[in-house]
């Protein structure tokens, strides 16, 4: 057999990218809480905004958040399972007086911009954000991004969905921070 140097490099180079690879996404879920999660803000505010995208966990947030009296108003955003949000939160005892809601928005970017003009046109100056805690990064420099002049708090649900279903979507949403650096310039640090 005839030794190939091209050839063990080559091999070498790949076993190095996986290992690297494997490391990186192994730290990537080790430290997403720290990463992704942000906790931040006043437990109150004009208006509570819950987006949309995962209806449970989130109207649960909000449905606290507002028996507590952080806020009399809340704002659905987002048309992903903006039923079942409003459902939730009148069955609980919302008044249907309290709930508002934004049904045009189809993603994170869309929820900030179109929601941010009601708050404006409402002249709000404070609002809450509730969503998953692997979103709240994202989403709370979205909303800051389209209307600087509003105090936001970001107080997210920090519970957690079935293990399999969460770490997709966390993997998800670092590439979904990626995308809106590049694609909106709305960078996840505020």
């Amino acid at each position: 057999m005839i030794f190939n140097p091209f050839k063990s490099a080559c091999r070498h180079q790949l076993i190095w990218a996986t290992g690297s690879a494997a490391v990186l996404l192994l730290g990537l879920l080790i430290f997403a809480k720290p990463l992704l999660c942000l906790q931040r803000g006043a437990a109150r505010g004009e208006v509570i905004i819950v987006l949309g995208g995962e209806s449970v966990l989130r109207a649960e947030k909000a449905l606290e958040l507002f028996n507590a009296g952080a806020s009399k108003a809340i704002i659905v955003s987002g048309d992903g399972h903006k039923g079942d949000i409003e459902t939730y939160l009148l069955l609980n005892g919302v008044p249907a007086s309290a709930i508002s809601l934004e049904p045009n928005s189809q993603n994170t970017k869309e929820n900030a911009e179109f929601t941010c003009a009601i708050l404006k046109s409402n002249d709000v100056k404070s609002a809450i954000i509730v969503t998953s805690w692997f979103h709240s990064r994202r989403s709370l420099a979205c909303f800051e991004h389209f209307a600087p002049s509003i105090r936001f708090s970001s107080l997210p649900t920090m519970k957690h969905e079935p293990l399999r279903s969460e770490w997709s979507r966390v993997f998800k949403e670092y590439l979904k921070i990626v995308w809106y650096v590049f694609r909106y310039q709305i960078p996840p640090w505020t």
